[in-house]
């Protein structure tokens, strides 16, 4: 064990010795959000930008000249230290540059998060429904980890793992570069315990549950997965923890970690999650429409903490919709 862990350590140490300089320039994190990098590519043949604004505004055609020239104004173009340049800049073929976007007003996400643990390595969040982890098409400041950044001051702050902006539950954040490797290593050794539960159409199982294996890859949309014909890559244990005769509530162990696994498989078992608007068919659902949450739950992970040794469990306060239990005239 002691071996295990001290190996684990030093293969974080030397992953983040390589960062370090790096980390150390970037400019400070702006309302919760990091600064974007591009490199300066090769000059195009007889067209050559005389200078950093001429390239800026060729490259991000969508983006106004006089809004380059604000952005400019306000010193949110910088070099790859941090430090402010001018519109005026020459273009540097090879030169690393930094600039924070404009981003446009959000919808709010009325749910908020709470912090179950934080101590000088981890970050753990008990997440609603609704919203995502990470900055995502049309929510940035409406993200998880932005409005955490902003509410602790990490800018640091980074997630160890997915969770869909349609589950709830226990969401891990690394604080500190310098250890984020080794706990990254417990997802991707898979020396960590993941505990689901949800709410779907009752099936009789065996007492002990079942174990569904399959392959599973990108389907039709983009967006959506699939089982397909192959080796099985996704393996999730399943156990009903108590029914209505109509609905039931399950405990869900999704051994491997595929992008959607829990409710692909619920949905080819012929009992899909209550309220997922994606499986088995896609229901086109507002994004602001929070009335029937998707009835998944990231409720408990456990592991071997790769620092201290110690057995860490954190367990979410969320609840899913509660069951029907029937009247007292048994009706």
């Amino acid at each position: 064990m002691i071996d295990a862990l001290s190996q684990t350590l030093r293969v974080a140490l030397r992953c983040q010795a390589m960062k370090t300089v790096d980390v150390c320039r970037q400019p400070p994190i702006r309302d919760g959000v990091a600064a974007s990098a591009v490199q300066l590519p090769p000059q195009p043949a007889g067209q050559p930008w005389p200078t950093l604004l001429a390239f800026l505004c060729a490259r991000f055609g969508h983006i106004a000249p006089d809004q380059w020239q604000q952005r400019f104004a306000d010193g949110l173009v910088m070099d790859d230290g941090g430090a402010a340049l001018p519109m005026t800049h020459p273009y540097r073929v090879g030169q690393r540059i930094r600039y924070y976007r404009a981003l446009p007003p959000e919808p709010p996400i009325p749910f908020e998060a709470h912090i179950l643990h934080q101590d000088a390595h981890l970050l753990v969040a008990d997440k609603p429904h609704f919203l995502p982890v990470t900055p995502t098409g049309r929510y940035v400041q409406q993200s998880l980890l932005v409005r955490l950044r902003r509410q602790t001051g990490l800018a640091d702050l980074a997630p160890l793992h997915r969770l869909d902006r349609d589950t709830a539950g226990v969401v891990l954040f690394s604080v500190a570069p310098a250890t984020r490797a080794a706990y990254q290593a417990l997802f991707a050794q898979r020396r960590i315990d993941k505990v689901y539960r949800a709410i779907a159409p009752y099936r009789c199982l065996p007492d002990a549950g079942l174990v569904h294996c399959s392959r599973i890859a990108r389907g039709e949309p983009f967006f959506r997965m699939a089982e397909v014909s192959g080796p099985p890559n996704s393996e999730t244990r399943i156990r009903c923890l108590g029914t209505d005769a109509a609905r039931a509530c399950y405990e869900l162990r999704p051994i491997s970690g595929r992008k959607h696994q829990l409710r692909v498989h619920m949905a080819a078992l012929g009992m899909p999650i209550e309220n997922d608007p994606l499986y088995p068919q896609l229901r086109a659902v507002a994004a602001d429409d929070y009335r029937h949450p998707l009835q998944l739950l990231a409720a408990e992970l456990a592991f071997d903490d790769p620092i201290s040794g110690r057995r860490r469990v954190f367990a979410s306060m969320r609840q899913l919709n509660a069951l029907k239990t029937p009247d007292a005239s048994g009706a």
